[in-house]
């Protein structure tokens, strides 16, 4: 039987659906250290946790898993935010990433390939698109030591579930960059208002809960170097892809935003639906780096296309080695797995790709991870990975 409440909820949105004042009463909402008892603070209304404690939380799956649902709850109708202080833990790890995204964007520049954000005119920052796929090609140790992250598993697990996939822009804003403007993220982020009233609310619902935004800083970023520009509680205002469009609440997000100053090897992460920007680098000196992620539900369509078979072949050397050696233990190699194959595997030919077992056929990481139990050569992993792809066709 049908909730009397639920049949006056609104289906479709439009400009009259955004109410500024409402609006503003619901972003006055405060976070309560009571609710975020893993935090070690609650800064400028965002939980803060620290790095090291969460990853001895790590190894106790009971607060582990009770941490997460924490994590998931801040996202969902908190304040959509969350910082780890210390994510990485390791400087010289991050420095030598840094150098190998540097050499990127270098070669990108030299040959006119890069093309700016979304937000900003090129030449103005430097991006580099799709940097987890070139990362992997270009140095794939390093990816594999950065990938190992279990920090990033967790918080992406606590919000997309297993099988999600992992994309990476690395940008860099340099002094004087400009502030962006302020939008939500993709999915809905990236339609026009037109495009947006098509959608029934259920959908505008459903698209924040099929990306997870994180940024990993490669850099200090003081305030006045203009780290990310947020709105708490933002995320949870139904309307919001609508209304992040129209003046008066742009008027509203300059002058409520909060920025949280970050150290090298924070991590940040939010509700891809938060009202947010990049701030203007103000500093003289401060080149600000940071490897933004945006994570994909296995349910939806990722922003990029990655080659998840590259990637993983790129890697598996390496890998391997890490993990005989144990450099690596085998929950960090797994860690690498989760953010290099592809963890879904649909959409499927089921006449000649038949499950083995259960209802669905063995996805990419079954195969990369049985190549590392078992042992594979290169050559046989590049050949199991090879007739996989070959079935996913429709005849």
């Amino acid at each position: 039987m049908l909730d009397q409440n639920s049949v006056h909820k609104p289906v479709w949105l439009d400009d009259q659906s955004c109410d500024i004042a409402e609006f503003e009463r619901h972003i006055a909402q405060e976070t309560r250290a009571d609710h975020y008892p893993n935090a070690v603070e609650i800064a400028s209304n965002i939980p803060i946790y620290d790095g090291d404690a969460m990853r001895r939380a790590m190894g106790d799956e009971t607060r582990a898993r009770a941490v997460m649902a924490e994590w998931n709850r801040a996202f969902e109708n908190g304040p959509g935010i969350i910082a780890i202080r210390n994510g990485f833990d390791d400087p010289a790890l991050l420095d030598a990433v840094t150098d190998a995204l540097g050499a990127i964007i270098a070669e990108e520049e030299a040959g006119a390939a890069g093309k700016g954000d979304h937000f900003a005119s090129a030449g103005a920052n430097s991006r580099i698109w799709n940097a987890h796929e070139k990362l992997a090609l270009k140095a794939p140790e390093l990816f594999v030591r950065y990938n190992a992250n279990e920090l990033v598993r967790r918080v992406s697990e606590a919000w997309l579930g297993s099988g999600y996939q992992i994309t990476t822009q690395v940008n860099v804003v340099r002094p004087g960059g400009k502030s962006q403007t302020v939008h939500r993220d993709y999915h809905m982020g990236f339609q026009d208002v037109e495009t947006l009233k098509g959608y029934p609310a259920s959908q505008h619902m459903l698209s924040a809960s099929l990306t997870l935004q994180g940024a990993v800083a490669h850099s200090d970023m003081p305030l006045n170097s203009g780290p990310t520009k947020l709105l708490p509680y933002s995320q949870s205002y139904l309307p919001g892809y609508l209304a992040v469009l129209l003046p008066h609440f742009r008027e509203m997000f300059e002058a409520r935003y909060v920025q949280l100053p970050l150290k090298k090897g924070d991590m940040l992460f939010f509700n891809p639906a938060t009202f947010h920007a990049a701030g203007e680098n103000h500093s003289s000196d401060i080149q600000r780096f940071a490897n933004l992620m945006q994570i994909g539900s296995a349910y939806g369509r990722s922003i990029e296309i990655v080659d998840r078979s590259r990637i993983s072949l790129a890697i598996y050397s390496d890998l391997m080695q890490f993990l005989e050696t144990g450099a690596l233990t085998p929950r960090e190699a797994d860690n690498v797995v989760a953010a290099a194959a592809e963890g879904y595997p649909f959409p499927a030919n089921l006449d000649i790709d038949s499950p083995l077992s259960g209802m669905a056929p063995p996805s990419q990481q079954h195969i990369l991870r049985q190549a590392l139990a078992e042992n594979w050569d290169l050559a046989r992993l590049e050949r199991e990975i090879s007739e996989q792809n070959s079935r996913k066709r429709s005849h």
